[in-house]
């Protein structure tokens, strides 16, 4: 079974509670975000994407946003969209939204 389907079929998932603590330059690392991604959508459709990749570093601020880019294992790539939802005590925590179409090529 590919990852694409029960993506498109989620449609504007939304996966709350995913944090990771923010380095000294009060941004959580892109690889880890990029990971946590990874992980909370495996856990939520049962299926690992083949690859999450994100432009840079998450500012550790209430409201930042960044853009990252899901390919399911069938080749299909879907926008994600990463929203820090809080901060506390150096820990950001962010909203996971997968767009509900695949991306164009």
């Amino acid at each position: 079974m590919s990852m694409g389907r029960p993506l498109l079929a989620a449609g504007m998932m939304l996966i709350a509670g995913c944090g990771f603590s923010a380095g000294a330059g009060k941004s959580v690392d892109r690889s880890d975000v990029e990971q946590q991604v990874a992980d909370r959508l495996s856990a939520t459709v049962g299926q690992k994407p083949t690859a999450v990749t994100c432009p840079g570093d998450l500012k550790a601020k209430k409201g930042a946003k960044m853009r990252c880019r899901l390919e399911a294992s069938d080749g299909t790539n879907y926008g994600v969209t990463v929203t820090v939802t809080s901060v506390d005590d150096g820990r950001a925590d962010f909203r996971i939204q997968v767009d509900d179409k695949p991306l164009s090529t």
